[in-house]
């Protein structure tokens, strides 16, 4: 059973989890993703890759607690173990010297285009890197992409730190500003994710989106993870999870997401509700 040698909080509702997975590591690229399953009970659920110490085998999962299975991960100490995680799963994101490349990370995506941007920027990439978050007390990761990116942006909705703005209003002002850029990939909400690739369409820079629609087996047999690109239905578990976004259908992306919403809804009430829950009392208020 891999074993979790750090499992911390690292703002209100995010967790950073190391796991030592040294064949897994070994095979994973910057990109892919893994599938975690804490114990017998508990449902399989897709997790990006955040970083890979391919010299001590360590994984590293950034998780956001927003449903019982992701809660009940909180609770596995350091030293602990989890039943299973599975991968790498799902194609590597591509790498290619482009000139210029600009990786875009909202919220909980700020985590999977870090080791995207390590990628990109030893290929030779002149790299612009742009995250974006709520508040500036849920923002993680800045000095690690700081430290790979030829320049950090950096944005807030509310305005507490950086840009008051979205991550889409800093990426139209490179756009216009005459640079060639090669290649962006965007990863985040669903509706940032749509924003950033409608912005990008008329200016003609090839925008990829890493999707992560509901997922059972993650190796292309349930069909549920299944996303539209235009006419042609893909799979994201084999064919993705990088797709086109100026061909992604985000509106049946959207409706699809949101199928079991009363489903999870009763199934953290019921978490919460047992005895033997041992969510911590911090985290148990901020989900109920």
């Amino acid at each position: 059973m891999p074993r979790v040698l750090e499992n911390v909080q690292i703002g209100p509702l995010n967790w950073k989890m190391l796991v030592d997975v040294p064949k897994l590591v070994s095979k994973a690229k910057p990109g892919q993703f893994v599938i975690v399953r804490v114990n017998e009970h508990g449902e399989r659920v897709p997790m990006s890759i955040a970083g890979l110490d391919k010299e001590q085998g360590v994984l590293t999962i950034i998780y956001q607690v927003v449903g019982k299975t992701s809660a009940l991960m909180t609770t596995v100490t350091a030293g602990g173990e989890i039943l299973d995680c599975v991968g790498p799963l799902g194609l590597p994101t591509h790498v290619e010297n482009w000139g210029t490349a600009i990786t875009v990370g909202g919220g909980i995506g700020i985590a999977p285009i870090y080791p995207i941007a390590q990628a990109w920027k030893a290929a030779g990439n002149k790299l612009y890197t742009i995250i974006g978050a709520r508040s500036k007390n849920i923002l993680f990761y800045e000095e690690e992409h700081r430290r790979v990116a030829d320049k950090l942006l950096v944005c807030t909705d509310d305005g507490s730190y950086g840009h008051h703005g979205f991550v889409s209003d800093v990426l139209k002002q490179m756009l216009d500003s005459g640079e060639k850029i090669g290649m962006i990939i965007a990863i985040g909400p669903v509706p940032m994710m749509r924003v950033v690739s409608n912005l990008t369409r008329p200016y003609g820079v090839p925008t990829w989106v890493s999707l992560n629609p509901l997922m059972v087996d993650g190796t292309g047999m349930c069909g549920g993870c299944r996303v539209a690109l235009g006419n042609t239905t893909k799979f994201a578990c084999v064919d993705g999870p990088d797709f086109d976004g100026h061909q992604v259908d985000f509106d049946l992306l959207t409706k699809r997401l949101a199928a079991y919403k009363e489903q999870e809804r009763q199934s953290m009430h019921r978490f919460l509700e047992d005895p033997g829950c041992k969510l911590n009392n911090s985290i148990r208020e901020l989900v109920k």
